[in-house]
C-alpha cells in the first residue's frame, strides 16, 4: 500500500515558503554571477547579498507563513489568490536556520512573512524566531527582520531590539499612486508611521543605534515615474536616514488584472532596465555626492534607458569638463563617467605621492572601458 503524506513536514513547509520568499528580488538585477540568489540542494534560497553597511554575507532567507490578509495587487500571495498555504512555527524557523550556520552554509538570516491575523499577531511570530536564535541558541549574527505594515510601535521596538537590520517596503512613491497597489492599506498610518519609528529609534545617539534600516520600491507594478521614486529616495536619506534603498522591478503576470504594471507597454528588459538604472542613481546619491535634484530625465521623467545617469548628466554639463585630473578635488572625480570610488582615490594617493598623472595607465589598465572613458572628460 503506497504512503499517504497527509499534512507536510517541516522540509516540505520550507520547500514551499522559501521559493514563495523569491518574489521579494531586491538586487535581483546584480551583474556578477555571484550576486544573484540561488537555490540550495535542499531547494531553498540562499542569497549572496551586500549587506547596508558594507561587505557581502549569505544569507537564509524564508517566509514564516504564506498565508496573507492583506491585498497587495502586485503580489501573487495576496489574499484573493488560492495557492498552497502553510505557516512554519518559530521553533521550526529558528532550527532550520541553526542547522544551515552550524554547517556553514549561511551566516545570517532574512525572515519575513505573510499576514496571519493583524500585524502584531505577524510580528510576534517573527521576533519570537529571533529571540530563539539569540536566547536559545545564542546566535550573535546578522538576522533581518521585515517590519509588518501596520505593526504598532512597540512591535516594532521588540523587532528592532532583536534584529541587525530591519525593513519595511515602502512599496511605491506616495500615497496616490499607492492606492492603486492596496485598498486595505493605509498609506501614511501603515508605511510613513512605521517607517519614521524605525528611523526614530535607530537614529545616532538612540539605544539601537546600530540596527541597520532598509526599503524597497517595487519598479512598475504602479504608475509613479523614475523622477518620484528617485526624489522619494533622496528624502527617504535626508529626512529619514536610512542605510539602503533597495529597487525590485515588477514581475508581470503574477498581480491583479487592471494592475499598472500590468497594463504598461514596458517590457520586462525595459523594467529590469529600470531597476538598474535607479540603483546606479542610488549609488550618485549615497556614495558620489549628487543630489537627487541633480539626476537628469526625459520628458516622461523617466531615467534614460541609452546611458547611465551619471554618463547623462555629464552631457548635460559639458561646461564641467574637462576635469585637471591634477588638481580636481574627489568631489569633481566622482563626477567623471568612468571614475569610481577605487579609481578616484588611487589617482588622489598617486598625487599623494609628488606624481603627476600623465595617462590613466598611471592608476590601471587604460583600455579598460571605464578608464577608456573617463578619458574624455580629463586633462593631464
Amino acid at each position: 500500500m503506497p504512503f499517504i503524506r497527509q499534512t507536510p513536514d517541516v522540509q516540505d513547509k520550507l520547500a514551499m515558503l522559501a521559493a514563495d520568499a523569491q518574489y521579494d528580488l531586491a538586487c535581483a538585477c546584480a551583474t556578477p554571477a555571484s550576486g544573484h540568489r540561488r537555490r540550495s540542494t535542499e531547494d531553498k534560497w540562499l542569497y549572496p547579498v551586500a549587506m547596508p553597511g558594507g561587505g557581502r554575507t549569505i544569507l537564509f532567507k524564508t517566509l514564516m507563513t504564506n498565508v496573507c490578509s492583506n491585498d497587495c495587487r502586485y503580489c501573487p500571495l495576496r489574499a484573493e489568490r488560492d495557492p498552497p498555504r502553510t505557516t512554519l512555527t518559530p521553533e521550526e524557523t529558528a532550527q532550520a536556520f541553526v542547522n544551515y550556520w552550524r554547517e556553514g552554509k549561511a551566516f545570517g538570516v532574512f525572515l519575513s512573512s505573510g499576514v496571519i491575523g493583524t500585524p502584531d499577531n505577524t510580528m510576534d511570530r517573527l521576533t519570537a524566531t529571533a529571540e530563539l536564535l539569540r536566547r536559545q541558541h545564542a546566535f550573535r549574527g546578522y538576522i533581518h527582520l521585515k517590519i509588518i505594515p501596520g505593526a504598532s510601535d512597540a512591535a516594532i521596538e521588540k523587532a528592532v531590539s532583536l534584529a541587525s537590520a530591519v525593513s519595511l517596503n515602502i512599496e511605491t512613491a506616495g500615497e496616490q499612486h499607492f492606492t492603486r497597489l492596496s485598498a486595505r492599506k493605509n498609506y501614511l498610518a501603515d508605511i510613513i508611521h512605521p517607517l519614521q519609528t524605525i528611523s526614530r529609534l535607530t537614529a545616532p545617539g538612540m539605544r539601537y543605534s546600530r540596527v541597520k534600516q532598509t526599503t524597497q520600491f517595487v519598479v512598475g507594478a504602479s504608475d509613479e515615474t523614475d523622477r518620484e521614486m528617485v526624489h522619494y529616495t533622496g528624502g527617504l536619506y535626508r529626512k529619514l536616514g536610512l542605510d539602503r534603498v533597495y529597487f525590485s522591478a515588477y514581475q508581470r503576470g503574477l498581480g491583479a488584472p487592471g494592475l499598472p504594471g500590468e497594463r504598461s507597454t514596458d517590457s520586462n528588459a525595459e523594467l529590469l532596465m529600470r531597476e538598474h538604472r535607479l540603483y546606479q542613481v542610488d549609488f550618485l546619491l549615497r556614495k558620489y555626492g549628487f543630489s537627487d535634484d541633480e539626476i537628469p530625465f526625459d520628458a516622461h521623467d523617466r531615467l534614460s534607458l541609452r546611458w547611465d545617469p551619471k554618463e547623462h548628466w555629464a552631457r548635460l554639463h559639458p561646461e564641467f569638463f574637462p576635469i585637471d585630473v591634477n588638481h580636481a578635488d574627489r568631489q569633481s572625480l566622482l563626477r567623471v563617467p568612468g571614475l569610481g570610488l577605487v579609481a578616484a582615490d588611487r589617482i588622489l594617493k598617486h598625487r599623494a605621492g609628488h606624481a603627476r598623472l600623465r595617462s590613466m595607465a598611471d592608476i590601471g589598465n587604460p583600455t579598460h572601458g571605464l578608464l577608456l572613458k573617463a578619458t574624455a572628460y580629463l586633462r593631464f
